[in-house]
C-alpha cells in the first residue's frame, strides 16, 4: 500500500533527576557532597532514507518517544544519556506543524534534523555545597523533553512529472524510457501509486520522472485519485503532459488538455505555469488526423512544445526525451520548501503554580510551566533573558518569593540557573 500522508506524536527523553548522596569511605570524615548530575534525555532525530518510497511504516505506528536520561548516582557519577531515537523517512517528506499547518523541515537534503530536543539532566547536590552550605540535602530535578504533533507529507523529488487523463499510455511511457517496471493493462487507474524511473541521458546527466496517477475532472477538488497525488507533481521541474490523439477512449484531445490544465490551476496556481511539454500519444492507432492538428494548435497557443509519440512503438520517443533534457538544462533545480514554523515562545503561568523550596539562603524553583519557560530561552541572548525577566514579574513570582522573605543577595535557582537577587 502506498501513504503518502500521516501524522504521529513524538516526544523527547525526559533529562535524569541529580542524586543526593554524601561521600563515604573509611578513614575519611565529612567526605562532603558527591551527588552526580543526571543525563540529558534522548533527541527525537528524522534521517533520510533512500530505500523508503512511502510512509507506510506511521500508518499502524503513531507515538514516538526518545529514551530517558538517566538518574545521577554516588561519586559524582553523571547519569547516562538518553538514546537517541532515529526516525527515518524517504527523501521529500516535508513535515508540518500539526496546529498551524506550516512547514517546519523539508527533509530533501541528507543532514539529520531534531525534531525535539531532549530535557536537560538536573544538577546534583554537589552543585550546591558552600562554606555556609556543607551539607545539601537537595538536589534538582531533570527537564522534561520536548513534544510535538506533526503531520509527515511525501513529495516526491523527481525533475519530470508524466500528467494526464488515465489510460494514456503515461505508465507505458515511463517503462520505455526508464528502468522502471509500472503496471500497465489497458483499464483506468491501472496505476494506484506514483512510479517513479530514472533517465540516462549521457554521462554525468540524467534525471528523475514520475508517473503521476490518473487525474481526472474535479481531482482538485477530491475526486478520482489525483487529489491524493497532485501534491507530487509540486515539485517538478517540467511535466510532461500526455494526451491521447486516437480518440480510442472516446474523448476528444483538446478536451482533455484544457481539462487537465484546468485541474492543475485548481489545485495550484503557480502549476499553470510551471513549464509544459506535451506528448501526442498514440498516434500510430490514430484514425483522424485533424485530431492531432487541433492539439497542435491549442498546445502551441498555450506556449507548450508538442511531439507526435507513440510509446508502445516507441516511435517519436527520442525526439520527446531529447527536448525534456535540453528544457531541463535550462530551469532552476528541484524546489526545496524554507522552513515557516516558528515555536511560539513559552509564557509564564501563576506563580502559585510552582514549586519553592527554602534551604538557608538558597531558594529553588521548579514545577509548572517554569521548566518549559527555561527550555525556550537563550541565556546566552540578552533579549531573550530580558524576556524571561519580564515573564517572571508578569506571573507575580517575585512578589511571592519578596512575601516568603527573600533577601537581597540570596541565591535563586531555576534547574540550571542561578541568579543573585537584587530587590
Amino acid at each position: 500500500m502506498f501513504v503518502d500522508k500521516t501524522s504521529i506524536k513524538v516526544k523527547a527523553g525526559d533529562g535524569g533527576h541529580g542524586a543526593v548522596s554524601f561521600h563515604r569511605e573509611k578513614y575519611v570524615a565529612n567526605g562532603g557532597p558527591d551527588g552526580g548530575d543526571g543525563g540529558n534525555g534522548g533527541n527525537i532525530v528524522l534521517r533520510v532514507d533512500d530505500n523508503l518510497s512511502t510512509l507506510m511504516d506511521f500508518r499502524y505506528k503513531r507515538k514516538y518517544s526518545a529514551e530517558n536520561g538517566v538518574n545521577g548516582s554516588s561519586s559524582r557519577c553523571k547519569g547516562k544519556t538518553g538514546q537517541d531515537l532515529i526516525i527515518r523517512v524517504p527523501r521529500g517528506t516535508v513535515v508540518r506543524d500539526q496546529e498551524s499547518g506550516e512547514i517546519i523541515k523539508d527533509m530533501s537534503d541528507s543532514e539529520d534534523y531534531i525534531l525535539c530536543k531532549g530535557g536537560r539532566g538536573g544538577w546534583g547536590n554537589k552543585h550546591f555545597a558552600t562554606p555556609t552550605r556543607q551539607v545539601p540535602r537537595f538536589a534538582k530535578a531533570g527537564l522534561p523533553g520536548e513534544s510535538k504533533e506533526v503531520i509527515l507529507e511525501l513529495k516526491l523529488l523527481a525533475d519530470v512529472g508524466l500528467v494526464g487523463f488515465p489510460n494514456v499510455g503515461k505508465s507505458t511511457l515511463l517503462s520505455v524510457v526508464t528502468n522502471a517496471n509500472p503496471k500497465i493493462a489497458n483499464y483506468h487507474f491501472t496505476t494506484l501509486f506514483p512510479n517513479l524511473g530514472v533517465v540516462y541521458i549521457e554521462e554525468g546527466f540524467s534525471f528523475v520522472m514520475a508517473d503521476i496517477p490518473g487525474i481526472i475532472e474535479g481531482a482538485a477538488e477530491g475526486a478520482g485519485l489525483g487529489h491524493d497525488f497532485l501534491r507530487h507533481i509540486d515539485r517538478c521541474r517540467l511535466m510532461v503532459h500526455v494526451v491521447d490523439v486516437s480518440g480510442s477512449e472516446g474523448r476528444d484531445p483538446v478536451d482533455d488538455f484544457d481539462a487537465i490544465n484546468k485541474e492543475l490551476a485548481d489545485y495550484s496556481p503557480e502549476l499553470a505555469d510551471r513549464p509544459m511539454i506535451v506528448a501526442a500519444n498514440k498516434c500510430d492507432i490514430a484514425e483522424n488526423p485533424e485530431n492531432f492538428r487541433r492539439l497542435k494548435e491549442r498546445a502551441e497557443e498555450c506556449g507548450c512544445e508538442v511531439f507526435e509519440i507513440s510509446a508502445a512503438a516507441h516511435l517519436g520517443v527520442k525526439e520527446l526525451i531529447g527536448a525534456v533534457a535540453a528544457k531541463l538544462r535550462q530551469l532552476p533545480p528541484v524546489i526545496v520548501y524554507e522552513p515557516e514554523y516558528v515555536k511560539k515562545p513559552a509564557e509564564a503561568g501563576d506563580a502559585e503554580d510552582v514549586k519553592i523550596e527554602h534551604y538557608d539562603d538558597l531558594w529553588i524553583i521548579s514545577g509548572g510551566w517554569m521548566s518549559r519557560l527555561v527550555n525556550d530561552i537563550n541565556f546566552d541572548d540578552y533579549e531573550s533573558r530580558m524576556y524571561f525577566d519580564r515573564q517572571l514579574r508578569k506571573s507575580g513570582l517575585f512578589d511571592r518569593l519578596e512575601a516568603m522573605g527573600i533577601n537581597e543577595g540570596d541565591t535563586v535557582s531555576i534547574y540550571d540557573l542561578e541568579f543573585e537577587y537584587v530587590k
